[in-house]
């Protein structure tokens, strides 16, 4: 099961509202995925030279303060910081990696759930209207966004395996289906220096397709790759700090429907998550055929 839905702005005028109008897309898929639910946002853009990490600490009442002081006097640069129930946004004046290595260090037991310049990651274990409250979906703002509501038929309900993913900066994937061959590709992309934190063949697709992007690949060529390597049923929504996309492999027995305006474009597994939607009684709406890609990048 498990229900994906997206939402790319294509001009401002619905950025600070995103959160508002996708809080019921999120909720309206809670029936193909009552385990866990998560979502990633894109906005709020770090200036060049800066990373913004999103991290989660088991501990609700951890001492984020405490640790982006840590960070910026062993880093030697700035360290801003911003709490959300049990994870924060850590902006840190530095490059990726350090940022990184410094956190391992100073606060071992803290997971990054993502990295890059513009995305957000959130997500946990439970009904997807009562995640959607504990972050506060609904007031936040942004360019595009992307959920996840996950049925757990294949393991555990964990947040560690709820989606989205993320394995590289600024790039999220969801996935409605499931890989035959993510085990082998697992242990070539290992090889090829991708980290894995979980089992998810979801999370093989997302590093997958960060293997093909650091090789210099558009997304477009990354996704044409997919078709050929990737064996098994899916729907994908990717995002990344420019764009969005959906692609459905070459069966397409996994649902999806989108929709698009002027200002908006919009992707759910079931057309009744777009109904809240403005304007969608005159949106222009169609099924995503197999084997394309539908790509929308600001550049």
């Amino acid at each position: 099961m498990c229900g994906i839905v997206g939402l790319y702005l294509k001009n401002d005028k619905y950025q600070n509202t995103l959160g508002e109008l996708f809080e019921p897309m999120l909720i309206a898929m809670t029936d193909r995925g009552p385990d866990s639910a998560g979502f990633a946002i894109y906005g709020d853009e770090v200036a060049d030279g800066w990373v913004k990490l999103t991290v989660r600490h088991i501990e609700e009442a951890f001492d984020w303060g405490a640790l982006a002081e840590q960070m910026s006097s062993a880093l030697g640069c700035k360290v801003d910081w911003m709490q959300n129930a049990n994870v924060a946004v850590l902006k840190v004046n530095s490059d990726e990696a350090s940022a990184r290595a410094c956190l391992t260090e100073l606060c071992p037991d803290a997971l990054v759930l993502s990295a890059g310049s513009s995305i957000e990651i959130l997500k946990e274990v439970g009904l997807p209207e009562n995640i959607a409250s504990k972050f506060n979906l609904s007031g936040m703002k942004g360019s595009h966004i992307i959920g996840h509501t996950r049925m757990a038929t294949e393991s555990a309900v964990t947040m560690e395996g709820s989606h989205p993913f993320s394995t590289g900066s600024d790039l999220c994937l969801v996935h409605n289906g499931s890989l035959s061959n993510h085990n082998r590709l697992r242990d070539k992309l290992k090889r090829e220096g991708i980290t894995f934190v979980t089992q998810n063949d979801s999370e093989v697709a997302a590093g997958y397709l960060t293997w093909r992007l650091n090789q210099g690949e558009s997304l477009k060529e990354a996704l044409e790759h997919a078709l050929k390597d990737l064996d098994g049923f899916f729907t994908f929504t990717i995002g990344t700090k420019d764009g969005f996309a959906v692609m459905r492999d070459p069966i397409a027995c996994k649902p999806a429907v989108m929709a698009e305006t002027e200002d908006y474009v919009a992707m759910a597994s079931e057309y009744q998550a777009l109904t809240t939607l403005p304007g969608i009684e005159n949106a222009r709406v169609w099924e995503p055929e197999p084997a394309t890609f539908y790509i929308w990048e600001r550049k």
